[in-house]
């Protein structure tokens, strides 16, 4: 059933392709509309971060945009076909093709062998020549083996089309298929799923994924386009969009509980006083605050995520000015704007969400944003759950990446699933905190207790 769904997926965009072929000629972007090749919605984050970017640069150049969705090795022939003006589907910028030309990069992404660490893990290269491994066709990824095997003619590969890069991982998951190519960013996404999934190596240089456009593409075209990737790297917007669908991926580490107990003994001592001064200002635990922090930045005050999310905190340059912070690698600051954020988040729930499924969907906003998570209890009571009731919720979470469900709700794609992970380590270390740092009076760790001192104004002084 899943594959003739597949057959059937690209045959609609096989057919989207040839219906735009028939026409006279491409409808002229300036006073027309923008035809864009972008991925299929079943790509996932990659595919929701590609068709933003392609809206946004439709509103940059005050055009109407058609989005032409297509399977990876369909883009470049369409584009030399002149079916659309340009391809918005991260696509390998340095590949030796003389039949397109790229825009500026947006994103540089490390491309990766992906193995099952219980059945195989190879240490080089070479370790691979008589294993199954296996590519999505027409991938960046391909397209980075191609120039490996340049060096190594010997490297082979199965290329696998009517397949999306998570159908692939989770093979390499099952034991189907014994590694798979990949970049960094679509395994983080697949661990949150498949834990037993590891990079072995890197292969090649990094990707720097930009738009393609056909090699006589209007010049001016190419000059708005390398305008709104300036515009959007200055003004912020190409870091909150990567955050949104990428940014928080690299802090879900797997529950190490030796390494948190380590780090209890030599480096929470540092930030203890700064922890118990954030709780006695919100009235939240201190101890849930510093498992907070500790799985958001492992307590490393000038931790930095690629897409400038920053501090012991993890703030983002808008929840940073919204709390009326100036420095986010201030440990102080970082902090006590956490624990305010946190509140704020917390406050913005009906009142009748009881503790603690209030605090743990607070933690889950933190992470995804309130919109998204008022997303999911829409889902839940739509199912006949209770949307007040965290147990509920996080069954419904994780399906705000699937375009069945969030392309019925008010804020779209989320990664729900990564927020749903992110509170339940964090109520993990909180019990472990609670255990080891046992310093309130018998019976209060058994409850979050909250309170706020004075109105909420107060709290964003």
């Amino acid at each position: 059933m899943q594959n003739s769904k597949r057959r059937l997926q690209t045959a609609l965009v096989s057919l989207s392709l040839l219906l735009v072929a028939c026409g006279q000629q491409l409808p002229p972007w300036r006073d027309g509309k923008l035809l864009v090749i972008v991925p299929d919605v079943s790509q996932g984050a990659e595919a929701e971060f590609e068709r933003e970017l392609a809206l946004l640069f439709g509103e940059h150049l005050h055009t109407a945009v058609e989005l032409i969705p297509s399977p990876p090795e369909k883009v470049g022939q369409a584009l030399r076909k002149h079916h659309a003006h340009l391809a918005a589907a991260s696509m390998r910028s340095g590949i030796s093709d003389s039949s397109l030309r790229f825009g500026p990069s947006y994103q540089t992404v490390r491309e990766q062998i992906i193995c099952n660490r219980d059945a195989f893990f190879p240490r080089r290269l070479a370790d691979l020549a008589d294993k199954k491994l296996a590519v999505v066709a027409g991938s960046a990824q391909e397209g980075t083996l191609r120039e490996v095997r340049e060096k190594s003619p010997w490297l082979q590969w199965q290329s696998r089309r009517e397949l999306n890069v998570k159908d692939l991982l989770q093979e390499v998951a099952e034991g189907t298929v014994d590694c798979a190519a990949a970049n960094e960013l679509q395994l983080a996404d697949a661990r949150n799923y498949y834990s037993n999934l590891v990079a072995a190596f890197d292969i090649g240089s990094p990707s720097k994924l930009a738009w393609a456009f056909p090699t006589d593409a209007d010049p001016e075209l190419l000059k708005e386009a390398q305008f709104f990737f300036t515009r959007i790297r200055q003004d912020g917007t190409l870091n909150r969009l990567l955050d949104r669908y990428y940014g928080h991926n690299n802090r879900l580490q797997p529950l190490d509980a030796a390494s948190f107990i380590a780090k209890i003994n030599n480096v929470l001592p540092d930030y203890r006083a700064l922890f118990k001064e954030a709780a006695s200002l919100t009235g939240i635990d201190w101890r849930l605050l510093a498992a907070l922090a500790y799985q958001e930045s492992q307590w490393d005050p000038l931790a930095t995520s690629f897409t400038n999310v920053r501090g012991m905190m993890m703030l983002t340059e808008d929840t940073a000015d919204q709390m009326k912070i100036k420095n986010r690698l201030d440990a102080r600051e970082s902090i006590l704007a956490g624990a305010r954020y946190l509140v704020l988040l917390r406050e913005q729930m009906p009142a009748r969400i009881p503790e603690p499924d209030r605090t743990w969907m607070a933690l889950a906003a933190y992470n995804q944003g309130y919109g998204h998570l008022e997303d999911a209890r829409i889902l839940t009571e739509r199912a006949g759950l209770n949307p007040d009731s965290w147990p509920d919720v996080k069954k419904w979470m994780p399906l705000l990446n699937q375009p069945g469900y969030y392309s019925t709700l008010k804020h779209g794609y989320a990664r729900g699933g990564e927020a749903v992970i992110l509170v339940e380590s964090i109520r993990s270390y909180y019990d472990m905190l609670k255990r080891l740092e046992s310093d309130q009076p018998a019976g209060a760790s058994e409850e979050i207790s909250y309170h706020l001192f004075g109105p909420m104004q107060h709290l964003l002084d």
